[in-house]
């Protein structure tokens, strides 16, 4: 056989759900979480580990499970690819239904091949929507029974914010704002946009996040890499795989922290007031490398990407080495698990669900592709204590893969509503879950 190792690949496309032609995690998925996860020596295979969890939806009347004490319903159903979520004052509830935009240029050949493979298999195949949505529930019995298109012809949005009467949306290449008026169902003014994201033929990591500060003087932005560990070129990595910090009034910006390979929450922690942040860590170096995580952010603090992982635990595959900026890198907080695609983040404030989730965090795992055994498509509550994590995860939703191996759904945004539930945005489901104390509804 002249081409043993093309041959190879074909199999192992053939046999996606089974993994990754030999490579399976040697450590349980908890060895990956907490404060000092385990981090074994790197596993790198000729071939990616490749095992995600066909998109399939969810049977009529079926739902995940919910955490002791509490129950989940759906919010609203028959969504586009529903990835964010943000409420508004007056207890509206904004929806991104979006998508990747189109990238000729990421991952070209066989691996990028593969990876269209896999995305279409893992449901995010589906063209932009390109528009947020909003949902009302006026007569407050958890389903909202208004729906308008809120904005559209957006360029796959992502992140919003609010500052006074003016809404931000975090576009894949800008960030763009938009008058408000409290109440109203459809903004028809054009945006204007605030500062260029950056974008491009590669964009790999397309997702832009934006939270204000308290203040609503300085806007945050997420930024993620152009590639796994840096293979498609240095010079594609300018000003990515970082947070921004963006003045609105004048459009400057600079740098807040960077070496995050793919920020995606971003949520003021209540007790200490910090940023924090969920990163997605890199790939292919075995199923029990690298964890994903969440961490404060530091005010000009490097966090290795590409060059190291979990502080200076150098990565080989990028060149050249920077052993000056792994010498810089710093730790993150708390590790979430390798390969849970952690997504969504938010610090409950409430009052309706049981008060041992007052001042933890919520977070939506999208879940992985590059793990055997699967890990992540759950929602887990890290509970805090004097503004740090203090203790164990907590499943809160689960269920999202059928015990054939199938996703009915795949969290990603949460958020707390008006009232104080947890609401979750599953794009393979298109629903918006909400999640209530079990005597509330």
């Amino acid at each position: 056989m002249r081409h043993p190792f093309i041959l190879r690949l074909l199999v192992c496309l053939l046999i996606l759900n089974l993994g990754a032609c030999g490579e399976v995690a040697t450590l349980p998925e908890q060895a990956g979480v907490g404060p000092h996860p385990t981090l074994p020596s790197p596993n790198p295979t000729l071939f990616p580990t490749v095992n995600i969890a066909p998109a399939k939806g969810w049977p009529a009347g079926a739902t995940p499970r919910a955490a002791a004490g509490l129950t989940v319903s759906a919010f609203a159903t028959g969504l586009d690819h529903p990835r964010w979520l943000y409420v508004l004052p007056n207890g509206d509830v904004l929806v991104a239904e979006t998508n990747a935009p189109p990238k000729p240029e990421d991952s070209k050949g066989i691996k990028g091949w593969i990876m269209k493979l896999v995305m279409k298999r893992a449901g995010a195949g589906v063209p932009s929507a390109n528009r947020i949505t909003l949902l009302r529930d006026a007569n407050g019995d958890g389903i909202a029974e208004t729906r308008t298109v809120f904005l559209q012809g957006l360029n796959s949005p992502f992140g919003m914010t609010l500052v006074g009467n003016d809404l931000y949306v975090a576009n894949t290449d800008g960030l763009v704002r938009f008058p408000y008026r409290t109440g109203e169902t459809q903004i028809i003014e054009p945006g204007v946009k605030v500062i260029d994201l950056p974008a491009g033929p590669i964009n790999h990591h397309w997702t832009k996040n934006v939270i204000a500060s308290r203040a609503g003087s300085r806007l945050y932005v997420t930024v993620g890499s152009n590639s796994n560990v840096g293979e498609n070129g240095v010079e594609n990595e300018v000003n990515r795989a970082a947070i921004w910090e963006v003045d609105p009034a004048t459009g400057r910006s600079r740098i807040f922290a960077s070496g995050l390979r793919n920020p995606n929450g971003l949520a003021w922690q209540p007790q200490s007031g910090a940023l924090w942040t969920t990163v997605n860590e890199r790939d292919e170096i075995g199923s029990d490398l690298v964890p994903d995580y969440m961490t404060s952010v530091k005010d000009g603090a490097f966090y290795g990407w590409p060059y190291s992982y979990y502080g200076q635990h150098v990565d080989t595959r990028v060149e050249p080495p920077r052993p000056d900026l792994v010498a810089k890198a710093i730790a993150p907080d708390y590790a979430l698990g390798a390969h849970t695609a952690s997504l969504g983040l938010v610090f409950y404030e409430g009052n309706l669900l049981p008060k041992r989730f007052m001042g933890g965090a919520f977070i939506g795992q999208h879940g992985s592709w590059n793990r055997q055994p699967r890990s992540g498509y759950k929602v887990i509550f890290v509970p805090f204590a004097d503004g740090h994590p203090d203790g164990t995860p907590e499943d809160v939703l689960t269920g999202f893969v059928s015990a054939h191996g199938d996703a009915l759904g795949r969290p990603v945004g949460v958020a707390v509503d008006r009232v104080g539930a947890l609401l979750v945005a599953d794009d393979v489901g298109n629903i918006v879950w909400r999640v209530t104390p079990a005597m509330a509804k």
